[in-house]
């Protein structure tokens, strides 16, 4: 299958860049000069991921991922931050606005086809782990779905982004062990050199926050020092 990606980027001659690069990468590719456009190619068609520039005329990037994660037709996009700004404060904005991952310019080619490569795995589960189960949550690979039972009213489900639904799978599938951040970089997002640790604070950070709603929150457990871990059994607050 051909992925479809969307660019979302005025300035046009990095516009082509990535064009061109991902084209020769065999993927398919729109683009977008601002936020409006780009709306407005999603309804007819969502893509498999987004590259989204961070200052754009209107409406910028942050805004406009926030706008995404909060809409369910397009909470599960992945999207890969474009920007030039570098500070760690500003990596995590992007982070925290809803981006998967973040490139910063100038950046090499190379490196941006081996994030939108690593993204877009991301959307295929970890390994075929069968039903898992943990407390109250529920986790279907085979319909990528994700639900909270309780004995006192329907299942409930939980929409993730395509990361945290990873990091949700393989604590399921590894329950009651501590995970350290390189240990789950290494597991969830895979042999990619270019992500830091303090990408998996946010990204549980978002994970959380995705299953507060539901009480389930509190079986995410830090470890401080260690990592983290899912437990059966949280510790009551």
């Amino acid at each position: 299958m051909t992925h479809h990606i969307l660019i979302v980027e005025d300035e046009p001659s990095i516009a082509e860049l990535i064009a061109i690069n991902l084209s020769h990468a065999g993927y398919e590719v729109e683009r977008a000069m601002q936020t409006d456009i780009a709306f407005a190619l999603m309804k007819d068609r969502l893509p498999n991921l987004l590259i989204l520039d961070w200052m754009l005329p209107g409406k910028s990037g942050v805004q406009f991922a926030k706008e995404l994660r909060a809409n369910d037709r397009t909470r599960g996009l992945p999207i890969l931050m474009l920007t030039a700004k570098s500070e760690e404060s500003d990596k995590v904005l992007g982070l925290d606005s809803g981006a998967d991952d973040y490139v910063t310019k100038p950046f090499s080619p190379k490196e941006l086809i081996a994030r939108v490569k690593a993204l877009l795995r991301r959307q295929t589960p970890i390994e075929d782990t069968g039903p898992l189960s943990v407390g109250p949550l529920k986790l279907d690979p085979s319909s990528h779905r994700v639900f909270a039972i309780s004995s006192n009213i329907d299942p409930q489900p939980i929409s993730l982004g395509p990361t945290e639904y990873r990091l949700l799978q393989f604590f399921m599938a590894n329950p009651e062990r501590v995970h350290s951040r390189t240990g789950l970089l290494d597991n969830v997002w895979g042999n990619e050199v270019y992500i830091e640790e303090r990408t998996v604070d946010v990204h549980i950070k978002r994970l959380r926050a995705a299953l507060a709603p539901l009480d389930c929150d509190r079986y995410i457990e830090t470890v401080r020092g260690s990592g983290y871990r899912i437990t059966k059994t949280p510790t009551q607050t």
